[in-house]
């Protein structure tokens, strides 16, 4: 027989029973229970729906209303996540799949105080794979933590510019979660008016480009963006329409060049089918399927300009930011150098990333095989040469992108960018920054190969303690950036915002240093390759009148 003491309080009631206790949240939509965890110790509410997916021919829109309800939902499912690729099944264990899946999770920490910060954490997965969840800041309780799911891949992601298929549906669905974080997070203890995001990878990239869209103005404070930005060449797609044909090629679907039937075709395949081929292998840098510049078709749009030219106009809300990426965020490329070592030693002008164009095919063999002398000098790309391998992934896709974008947030005039890299030595402990489990599990599993080769990496003096160390003295400066907007390192020098010159830069490894850009010489070569080589994303043209049959 369950027994109950009810305590009301301002803003919800504690339960307390046999079960775990509950805490009661009453929202706009209706009352919401949640239980504590008691791994956590948190008080936990799952699967909470903040916006509907529309579904049908309408699946690409804008996400709609969250469902009302009168009588206590029970937010205990934290199984659902939406529809991906299939290679997710590695990791997903029991979850739910399901095509009405926009749900938050929201974590509120056992305590009286209210107006606490607020902390959204956007899952990565290269916009294709993932599902909200938090890692590394469960013991927090300072902070009401919110993770949630969006659509991902083809369902998120394609982009015709149409009325019916306008575009970054998987951005709209986190602006929505935004909103609804905003209008609902007091009643959890949260406060609005402090709200920090922070991604990795994709979810980084969202995170990045939440901070330029006018969609997104005024919903949240501070961001963290770790190894992934909005100019990256995997962030935005270059020619809508291009990826969406390279798509629908994989279904051997042949009319590819009539629009409306191709529109036709993908609002015809099931969500199941949407998201069954795999576009995670492309050597050009990019995912296919990821945010576009959207055509007016008359809607809110996310973002309506290339991320370049908005940061260029300095036309966005300046905010204090951390940028930061890893020393090896490329290693999640090893798996594919078995597979592509022969073409890298013959054509490695098809690794270079996307978002270069070049007048000929002589001219982008001679900027390939500069960039190869730079990163494998004379040597055979193969097994033997994995951390220039390793080294060329992460600064195509990552350190390069975020050293560019804070550069053209200085000249744009914002003066509130921290910029760090995290050391090898903190990927071999993949647990001293708050990174994606399923990023952490390909990173443990991508340095033991690693350390086979990186001998350098034996000489390391570093013991668990001191990593132990920096990841509490990292997470604590997090937990002030997020709950006071400052970043304080305890016996380090003042850490001031990046300059032009990409300095200071902190350094964290087996402890924390402030130095000079750690990546300047690599840095200016590429902006000499990108100021006269980068092709701007844009929007896809106006379709063709119907009843066009070219």
């Amino acid at each position: 027989m369950y027994w109950l003491v009810i305590i009301n309080l301002s803003l919800f009631s504690l339960v307390l029973c046999d079960d775990p206790p509950s805490r009661l949240v009453y929202l706009s939509q209706g009352p919401v229970r949640g239980y504590k965890d008691l791994d956590l110790d948190l008080f936990v509410f799952y699967g909470i729906p903040y916006a509907k997916a529309p579904t049908g021919y309408e699946k690409f829109k804008a996400p709609l209303p969250p469902p009302v309800w009168t009588e206590p939902f029970e937010a205990v499912n934290k199984n659902i996540i939406c529809p991906q690729n299939d290679i997710a099944t590695m990791i997903s264990q029991n979850k739910i799949v399901q095509e009405d899946c926009l749900i938050a999770n929201v974590y509120m920490p056992e305590t009286n105080r209210k107006k606490l910060p607020v902390l959204v954490h956007f899952h990565g997965g290269a916009f294709t794979i993932g599902w909200g969840d938090i890692r590394n800041f469960e013991n927090s309780k300072e902070i009401i933590q919110v993770s949630f799911n969006h659509r991902l891949g083809v369902h998120g992601f394609l982009c015709l510019g149409t009325k019916d298929v306008p575009g970054n549906a998987g951005m709209k669905d986190q602006v929505a979660l935004l909103r609804w974080i905003k209008n609902n997070i007091e009643n959890f203890g949260g406060n609005p008016d402090e709200i920090t995001l922070s991604g990795y990878n994709s979810g980084s990239s969202s995170v990045d480009l939440m901070t330029i869209s006018k969609m997104a103005q005024g919903l949240f404070k501070r961001v963290i963006v770790e190894s992934g930005v909005s100019i990256a060449p995997f962030s935005v797609q270059i020619d809508p329409i291009k990826n969406a044909k390279r798509y629908a090629d994989f279904f051997k679907f042949e009319n590819v060049d009539n629009f409306y039937e191709l529109e036709f075709f993908y609002k015809n395949l099931s969500y199941t089918e949407l998201n069954s081929k795999n576009s995670l292998s492309r050597p050009d840098s990019t995912f296919l399927m990821t945010p576009c510049v959207e055509r007016d078709v008359g809607e809110e749009r996310f973002l309506d300009d290339n991320p370049v030219n908005i940061i260029k106009s300095g036309n966005y809300k300046k905010l204090r930011m951390l940028y930061g990426y890893g020393e090896i965020d490329g290693q999640f490329r090893i798996p594919l150098l078995e597979h592509w070592e022969y073409w890298m030693n013959i054509r490695f002008l098809e690794f270079l990333p996307a978002d270069l164009q070049f007048e000929n095919e002589i001219e982008k063999y001679r900027v390939a095989e500069e960039i190869k002398t730079l990163y494998f000098g004379d040597k055979v790309i193969g097994k033997n040469t994995m951390p220039e391998f390793v080294e060329y992934f992460t600064d195509v896709m990552f350190a390069y992108p975020t050293l560019r974008s804070a550069k053209l947030h200085v000249e744009s005039g914002h003066n509130q960018i921290y910029l760090y890299e995290t050391s090898k030595a903190v990927y071999d402990n993949p647990a001293v920054l708050p990174i994606n489990e399923s990023v952490s599990d390909q990173c443990s599993k991508s340095i033991r190969v690693l350390n086979d080769y990186w001998k350098e990496s034996r000489q390391y003096k570093y013991d668990v303690e001191d990593l132990k160390t920096v990841k509490d003295v990292f997470l604590e400066t997090l937990i002030n950036f997020i709950t006071e907007g400052e970043l304080i390192i305890p016996g380090l020098r003042k850490w001031k915002p990046v300059n032009l010159n990409w300095s200071p830069q902190l350094y964290i490894g087996e402890s924390f240093k402030l130095k000079k850009s750690l990546k300047k010489k690599k840095a200016l070569f590429w902006d000499k390759i990108y100021q006269k080589h980068y092709v701007y994303p844009s929007a896809p043209p106006a379709p063709p009148p119907e009843n066009n049959d070219t």
